[in-house]
């Protein structure tokens, strides 16, 4: 497509200095650059575009294929011809919970939470400080 290498892109340049000359080179250099960001905008826009319809198009087809492949199990598979879930050594009449004995159940024991530190291991209640004397109680004073 396009394609510029060293040489032909030294060529351009020289020509834009000659033509465009130094003062004004850095102003066309941003208006150049700020249209190929454009185009570069909108030529992402129109790819991302595009792959997101061949995706929804590859979806669609998958979801055929699917939809043919599940209707030639279910010919082939008939639902009258699938075993019952439900064992034979099993009673068929219906569950009615009020007839139920109650079930017992062993309630857990309660115990005191440990206290563990950021590493897991059982945390150490600190130390209680003593109180500090007074400095009159340390000069022999009566405390109250």
């Amino acid at each position: 497509m396009l394609d510029f290498n060293a040489p032909e892109f030294l060529v351009v340049a020289i020509v834009a200095l000659l033509v465009i000359g130094p003062k004004d080179l850095p102003k066309a250099m941003r208006f150049v650059g700020k249209w190929v960001g454009k185009a570069r905008g909108v030529a992402r826009q129109f790819r991302s575009g595009f792959d997101s319809m061949v995706r929804e198009a590859e979806l669609a087809e998958m979801e055929k294929q699917w939809a043919a492949e599940n209707e030639r199990i279910m010919r082939e598979h008939p639902v009258a011809s699938l075993p019952s879930p439900q064992p034979e050594h099993f009673d068929t009449e219906p569950f009615d919970a009020a007839d139920a004995p109650p079930v017992m159940v062993e309630q857990p024991e309660i115990a005191e939470e440990a206290q563990f530190d950021l590493l897991g291991e059982p945390a150490v209640a600190p130390k209680a400080k003593r109180a500090r004397k007074s400095k009159g109680a340390a000069a022999g004073s009566p405390a109250e």
